[in-house]
């Protein structure tokens, strides 16, 4: 009869368990949600020089629209703007851009 009991407060400490993780997995499920609704994806004006840490000011150079530091004058490609400047510019325009002759 006592193993009987045992058994039962086994099963119920398991039963308990698993309300316990149910509980849990859905509290975190609501709080990623809501961590989710209240992130951003980080803008041009929001982007931080990674050289000096200023703030980034979007620039149009030759069509191509690049992220640029008034701080310490670098610019901040993203590939597909590199790959647009390469197929729509002479490959001087790189060259001219970075102060380095023909």
């Amino acid at each position: 009869m006592a193993d009987e009991k045992d058994r039962y407060g086994d099963k119920l400490r398991d039963v308990e368990r698993g309300r316990e993780d149910s509980y849990f997995a859905e509290r975190d499920r609501e709080l990623l949600e809501k961590i989710r609704g209240k992130t951003t994806v980080p803008g041009a004006a929001q982007m931080r020089c990674p050289k000096c840490g200023e703030s980034l000011t979007p620039t149009t150079h030759h069509g191509v629209t690049v992220e640029q530091c008034e701080h310490c004058g670098g610019a901040w490609f993203d590939k597909h703007q590199l790959d647009k400047a390469a197929r729509h510019e002479a490959p001087d325009w790189l060259a001219r851009y970075l102060g380095r002759p023909r």
